[in-house]
């Protein structure tokens, strides 16, 4: 039977509609792996002789150490990136095959992820690396097999935290106070958790627990999913008062304005695009890595500059990044409508820079670090609307993952405020102002880096009329694919 799944996801995945750019970007993600495989095993073997070299103490000790942070950015990390066990139940519901083989097979997947797999080539060079060292063969097998279940037991967590926000809220901001404390020495959590995890080398019998721990909460999150596994989840509504918002105020922008209200509404009513908004609010403290030397690598030039960018485009990367996409529910109907592709993608670009607009303003706190600071702040805003509110608007034509508004109250829902499609579609927007920036600042001075960066912003509001008939040409051509995507399920 999983054979049948196997077999059924591949075909899938090549009649999709958008089966060539899904290959190209499985391509370079399959080169990201092979760098994140060359990383992982470097550390692996050269982690030891560092931490020997540094005389940092014993290398297994110190690895422990810092083990539970290891966790927690591991859990973080599957939490915004990892895709959940995606399954088309709707179809195999009315087929002989029963609910126990369908959510086994969609748990499955999610434990031969390369996020799981990735971690053996960090543990497995340096088991053998402490093995050579004449640490006890037995020891090392034991303390090396409860790190994998460790992951693994963050892998089932996070398909349960991916569907109960309200646990992982607290959890973060728990993890938070005790990084503030250990950081200004009020409370050190690793004086706690490293001998938990040296306790697995020296008594390996201790592994059990965390394989324990694995069998559990795969069995929680499987009569999890069972449980909500049927047709019509999450269609039960909660009774509330009806009330009408007509956002008149919004009128003076014509034609424009419809679309205007509908996405104010859109960000109001779902929890999905209420939780992007809050994303790009936590943007606006970003900037307290670089302006205030907490981490010494982001003191180059450069980085202000990167800072200023995330910032004030906290909005533009977490909702810009899915235009059209929010509309995925109703953009047929749109597309019968009379209205055209101009104003649509006028009113996104509105609001993509009036939301700059108001970052920008808020972020004016980065004075107390300094004018430097927040001119850093203000040329990255000019930067954000005048050329990467284009190019959210661009990569949008070629993002057609179809966004489920309701997913969040269904147990196999997509959890798609985030993937790997749309970070790759993000780096020329990074990466674009920093060499900009770069090639004034070492050639001319700091200054005329960020002259040149705000002049290519304005040229991008200069030349806005004809960018946007570029764009709506794309976006056109792409139209019955992106409708043909959108009525595909995840």
């Amino acid at each position: 039977m999983f054979k049948h799944f196997i077999i059924l996801q591949w075909k899938s995945f090549i009649r999709s509609a958008s089966f060539k750019a899904n290959l190209m970007l499985k391509i370079f993600m399959g080169f990201m792996a092979l760098y994140f495989i060359v990383i992982f095993t470097s550390l692996g073997i050269g982690s030891y002789y560092l931490i020997e070299k540094q005389d940092l103490g014993d290398p297994l000790q110190v690895v422990n150490k810092y083990l539970i942070y290891y966790l927690v950015i591991d859990l973080a990390f599957r939490y915004a990136i990892q895709k959940m066990p995606i399954t088309n139940i709707k179809p195999l519901l009315y087929l002989p095959i029963t609910t126990n083989k369908i959510v086994h097979f969609s748990l499955v997947k999610t434990a031969i992820s390369f996020f799981n797999l990735v971690h053996s080539f960090f543990f497995v060079p340096f088991s053998i690396v402490l093995v050579i060292e004449g640490y006890a063969p037995l020891g090392v097998i034991g303390w090396h097999l409860a790190m994998m279940a460790l992951f693994y037991s963050n892998n089932f967590l996070n398909v349960l935290l991916n569907n109960k926000d309200s646990v992982l809220i607290p959890i973060a901001g728990i993890f938070t106070v005790l990084v503030i404390s250990q950081y200004y020495g009020f409370f050190d959590i690793t004086v706690y958790m490293a001998p938990v995890f040296q306790a697995f080398y020296n008594s390996p019998w201790f592994t059990l627990l965390p394989w324990a721990l694995v069998i559990f909460l795969y069995f929680t999150a499987f009569t999890y999913f069972k449980k909500h596994m049927y047709l019509d989840a999450g269609l039960a509504q909660k009774k509330t008062f009806a009330k009408t918002e007509d956002f008149t105020w919004l009128d003076r922008f014509g034609s424009l304005a419809i679309f205007l209200k509908n996405d104010i509404k859109l960000i109001k009513r779902n929890k999905r695009s209420k939780m992007t908004v809050l994303t790009s609010i936590l943007f606006l403290f970003y900037g307290l890595l670089f302006f205030t030397g907490a981490i010494e690598s982001y003191d180059g030039p450069v980085w202000k500059i990167f800072a200023g960018i995330f910032i004030s485009g906290g909005f533009l990367f977490t909702f810009g990044q899915f235009v059209p996409s929010w509309d995925s529910s109703y953009y047929p109907l749109l597309m019968s409508q009379n209205i055209t592709y101009k104003d649509y993608l006028n009113s996104k670009w509105y609001l993509v820079v009036i939301a700059t607009l108001i970052s920008t303003l808020i972020a004016a706190f980065y004075l107390y670090f300094g004018w430097d600071a927040y001119l850093a702040v203000l040329v990255g805003a000019v930067y954000n609307m005048g050329v990467n509110s284009y190019l959210v608007l661009w990569g949008g034509a070629y993002i057609k993952t179809p966004i489920d508004l309701t997913s969040n109250k269904k147990a196999f829902g997509d959890k798609q405020s985030f993937n790997l499609k749309t970070m790759l579609l993000t780096m020329p927007k990074l990466v674009l102002p920093l060499m900009i920036y770069g090639v004034g600042h070492y050639t001319i001075s700091p200054t005329a880096g960020y002259i040149f960066v705000v002049l290519t912003g304005i040229a991008g509001f200069a030349f806005k009329n004809y960018v946007f008939k570029k764009i709506e040409k794309i976006y056109k051509k792409e139209k019955y694919k992106t409708l043909l995507a959108y009525k595909q399920a995840s």
